[in-house]
């Protein structure tokens, strides 16, 4: 056995413990960006084609992202050895919502857009799933989690409003609970589905900013009629009574919304523990990993180590680099193949 970089690894095995408690620098300060002169050209259109400054992002992609919305896994566990329908559908509305619980805190900054074609790939035996995921799309990306089956359409659009931005999730998430489970035997086999709520993120040109979700989350079981569950997030005008009130309903039932967050939290982009984890890059995963993986790009890994510089000169050279490619493939009526996906 030997420990490197709070890595514990185990001859013969991935490691499966002793992962990173805190990111290698801590965000960058922001104060001095001014948001108007790059966004005041670009009111009420999508701004996911605008060049934002590499400070405004956090050292995670969007593939990692929707990685993170499995941090509370257990959830769909449980779901699987819960025989009433009722309460397994409550275990599945406490995962859609778990997703959300971190948002608080995360504000501030936005993850990197995947290139076309980039992937990120996540094993975790402490918490008994795999997640593979591909940028298929300019837009889209596709994933697919195991030992139960979560997949999602995701697209979104988003408007920016002058003082707001609202993102408007399009597609559905899925998880498929099967009959026959690699590790044990489940009886249902339930497929449910559910889209995803409008979420605005507020004060964008000054002040602080903070994060509100509203809409309506309808969660369907295809495979039976016997319950169907609306989860309703209502606007509301003042933050710190959204927020401290959702806070109060979660800890009525459950700790999710503490989001396991470590020491120094708001120093690291608000990221829960689970969240620092991801983009670990342990020297024994390096020689396995597809080079396409999100550890390997550069410009999020010299954010991540707060070389601001090297980090906005690879995220310009990396974006144009895919311009180029995007045009040359449009010229060329040449169609994108997934690697992975199909």
């Amino acid at each position: 056995e030997a420990t490197e970089k709070g890595c514990v690894y185990f001859a013969g095995s991935s490691f499966r413990n002793g992962r990173r408690t805190y990111l290698p620098a801590p965000c960058p300060d922001t104060s001095n960006i001014n948001l108007w002169n790059i966004l005041r050209n670009n009111i009420g259109k999508d701004l996911s084609k605008v060049s934002m400054p590499v400070e405004l992002n956090e050292p995670l992609n969007t593939l990692q992202r929707m990685c993170e919305e499995l941090e509370y896994s257990e959830l769909l566990d449980k779901a699987a050895e819960t025989e009433d329908p009722f309460e397994r559908m409550v275990l599945i509305a406490a995962f859609a919502v778990s997703g959300y619980s971190s948002t608080y805190y995360r504000a501030g900054s936005k993850p990197f857009n995947p290139l076309l074609g980039e992937t990120y790939e996540c094993i975790r035996e402490d918490k008994g799933f795999c997640f593979f995921s591909e940028q298929v799309s300019v837009r889209c990306p596709s994933f697919l989690t195991l030992l139960f089956f979560h997949f999602q359409d995701v697209r979104w659009k988003n408007k920016f409003w002058g003082k707001s931005m609202e993102i408007l999730p399009i597609g559905s998430v899925n998880v498929m609970i099967p009959r026959l489970r690699l590790l044990w035997f489940c009886r249902f086999g339930d497929h449910y589905e559910w889209n995803k709520v409008t979420t605005c993120v507020h004060n964008i040109l000054s002040g602080r900013r903070w994060i509100e979700h509203y809409g309506e989350i309808t969660i369907r079981n295809t495979k039976s009629s016997a319950c169907l569950c609306k989860l309703t997030f209502v606007k509301t005008a003042a933050p710190l009574f959204y927020w401290k009130l959702l806070e109060l309903q979660c800890e009525r039932g459950s700790r999710l919304c503490d989001g396991s967050r470590g020491k120094n939290y708001e120093m690291y982009y608000g990221f829960t523990r689970f969240a620092i984890e991801l983009n670990e890059l342990c020297p024994e995963l390096k020689d396995v990993l597809p080079r396409t993986d999100a550890r390997f790009r550069p410009d999020q890994r010299y954010l991540e180590e707060g070389n601001l510089e090297m980090a906005a000169s690879e995220k310009q050279r990396i974006e144009e680099g895919q311009r180029v490619r995007r045009k040359w493939n449009e010229e060329n009526n040449i169609k994108h193949e997934p690697r992975f996906f199909k």
